[in-house]
């Protein structure tokens, strides 16, 4: 039987983590390797890496760190930053990592995400989109680069595209809800499932337990990912590592 999915999802900036909201302000919260160690105790479902600084000039994959977060690591892992080429991927799942995603190059080269599946297997290729809502027109635009970048082709076909090359997984990145720990865009999320039947994972909003059950009342089982509520605790975000899930919450 199938069950709704948790998962943590860290930001990573040089050699530390952070947590941005509405992709801004970063704030780093911690060593990635002790975060790595810590979520290993509780027992996460699966656990999401992305590089933020991979826009960088002269940015490339910080291989050595994600080596050591591989070899602690006791739970499946997904990374995403700076993934450009199919070398790229098979280079990742070689040293460990279960899932690689592509954002900004699978937007403006889609074959990518066939090319990979047809490299490691399709459950390996996972597509990020990073999407914000036009306050003129109420439609949902797709921003790369970290956010500073609108693209041209709409969220709608490009989710088709990721749907006619079978990929692993699709996670859906609300740059509006980042951080704010108001919980997810139900909106959005049921846009993309409507169109999307492969595994989805919905990522910006969530700020207690009782967000990841409403979502699934919402959109049915799907991936629940969440940064703020499992690296803060109360009203000033004191930085603690955390996990929980409806089925133990209180």
């Amino acid at each position: 039987m199938l069950k709704q999915r948790i998962i943590p999802s860290l930001l990573i900036k040089g050699d530390g983590l952070v947590k941005t909201t509405k992709f801004s302000k970063p704030k780093y919260v911690g060593d990635p390797i002790n975060a790595v160690r810590i979520f290993n105790d509780k027992k996460v479902d699966e656990l999401m890496l992305l590089d933020i600084s991979s826009k960088a000039k002269g940015f490339t994959i910080n291989f050595p760190l994600l080596k050591k977060i591989a070899s602690q690591a006791r739970m499946p892992l997904c990374y995403g930053g700076g993934v450009n080429t199919v070398m790229d991927v098979m280079a990742l799942v070689s040293i460990g990592f279960e899932k690689v995603s592509f954002s900004s190059e699978a937007v403006k080269n889609p074959d990518i995400l066939r090319d990979s599946a047809e490299a490691v297997g399709s459950q390996s290729v996972v597509l990020t989109l990073d999407v914000k809502r036009n306050q003129w027109t109420g439609k949902y635009e797709i921003y790369t680069c970290n956010g500073s970048k609108k693209e041209s082709i709409s969220l709608e076909k490009m989710i088709e595209k990721a749907e006619e090359y079978c990929i692993g997984e699709l996670i859906i990145n609300s740059i509006d809800r980042d951080g704010t720990m108001t919980g997810y865009d139900l909106e959005l999320a049921a846009k993309v499932r409507s169109i999307f039947s492969g595994p989805l994972t919905i990522l910006g909003g969530a700020g207690s337990v009782y967000d990841f059950t409403v979502l699934e009342s919402a959109i049915g089982i799907c991936g629940a990912a969440a940064g703020s509520l499992f690296v803060f605790k109360g009203k000033y975000r004191a930085v603690l590592i955390s996990y929980f899930k409806p089925s133990n919450a209180i």
